[in-house]
């Protein structure tokens, strides 16, 4: 099980980068270098993040992304959404059209508590919180 993937990866990497600039557009091309991301793959995260209104993105000469609200409204359960959709821990492999036990099922009922936990926990972590993290880990 994995529950964060690349994509969730590198665009918190990403975030957390531009978050730095306090401001400061930056391009693709710079934070790609930066990060040590393929261009195009950099590209199409942004280009998502922009979409969904985590980021803001300018053209032209000076151009490049800029966070579209603040770190603290940022949510890590939000970009996981994102790029994996919905957290879910328990998809049943019998499904409620041929287990007869789905309503009793102990180990459904624990697992969906975990799930719970686990989901509450996520909506907890943001991208200011992160930033904090990471500065405390360099002090």
């Amino acid at each position: 099980m994995q529950l964060i993937n690349r994509d969730t990866d590198y665009a918190i990497k990403a975030l957390m980068h531009i978050a730095k600039q306090n401001s400061e557009r930056i391009p693709v091309s710079e934070l790609a270098k930066i990060l040590e991301i393929p261009n195009p793959f950099l590209r199409k995260i942004l280009q998502i993040l922009n979409k969904r209104g985590v980021l803001n993105s300018y053209k032209g000469k000076g151009g490049g992304f800029l966070l579209a609200s603040s770190p603290d409204k940022i949510f890590l359960k939000d970009l996981i959404n994102i790029f994996q959709g919905p957290v879910k821990l328990n998809e049943c492999i019998f499904k409620k059209s041929i287990c007869p036990d789905i309503k009793i099922c102990a180990l459904r009922t624990r697992i969906d508590a975990l799930e719970k936990h686990v989901i509450s926990e996520l909506e907890s972590i943001t991208l200011a919180s992160l930033l904090e993290d990471g500065a405390s880990l360099h002090s």
